[in-house]
């Protein structure tokens, strides 16, 4: 996939960039990390810009998580709720538990927006959640700019610095997106036990 991405975006430039962000955001297992480094390495040796790369990438993410913003508003609360009524007695959920959960993510939801766009996978999947909470639109896209921003800047600035070592820095980010897979694999686990022990106490 590396060396398709990387021929994709020597062909079309900063809409090749635009382009595969914008789906990596859509699509999550398209790894933004080769996709920043070397459009960072392409500044090296040809006409791009490291700030026309960051322009690029961020106008493509923040897309993207419109795109994921708009299925999260359309897969609203209300509709969940009315899935709980019809089928919370099978999964052990409530309509209370819905509303604790919007509750949390209207208080807490701008700083998670944009801390989460800097974790792989997260990056792209918490913009759903955003918009199952109907989060003010102006706001949701006033976080993930800055999150979108810090994430692209860095891992641009340093492929354009390494140069041609940038697969080192995908290595290297490859380990980051394994510690924060793991992480997010511990927290699924933690919230199975929680359940099938809330589920065992019902029953």
């Amino acid at each position: 996939m590396e060396n398709w991405i990387a021929e994709f975006m020597e062909q079309f430039g900063y809409i090749g960039i635009f382009l595969l962000i914008a789906l990596e955001n859509v699509f999550p297992p398209i790894p933004s990390e080769v996709i920043l480094t070397f459009g960072g390495f392409m500044t090296t040796y040809t006409n791009m810009t490291v700030v026309g790369v960051i322009i690029a990438a961020t106008l493509g993410s923040v897309l993207g998580a419109v795109i994921l913003y708009g299925a999260g508003y359309i897969l609203n609360v209300d509709r969940l709720e009315a899935i709980i009524d019809k089928w919370g007695k099978y999964l052990r959920l409530k309509k209370e538990d819905i509303r604790k959960a919007d509750a949390w993510f209207d208080k807490y939801g701008y700083w998670t927006v944009l801390f989460c766009r800097m974790i792989p996978l997260i990056r792209s999947l918490i913009s759903i959640p955003a918009g199952m909470a109907k989060m003010k639109f102006g706001l949701f896209l006033l976080f993930t700019t800055i999150g979108t921003l810090i994430w692209n800047i860095i891992l641009v600035s340093v492929g354009a610095a390494v140069g041609g070592s940038w697969e080192k820095i995908v290595e290297f980010m490859d380990v980051y997106s394994n510690i924060a897979y793991a992480v997010i694999g511990a927290g699924i686990v933690i919230f199975l036990i929680w359940f099938i022990r809330r589920w065992k106490k019902a029953s």
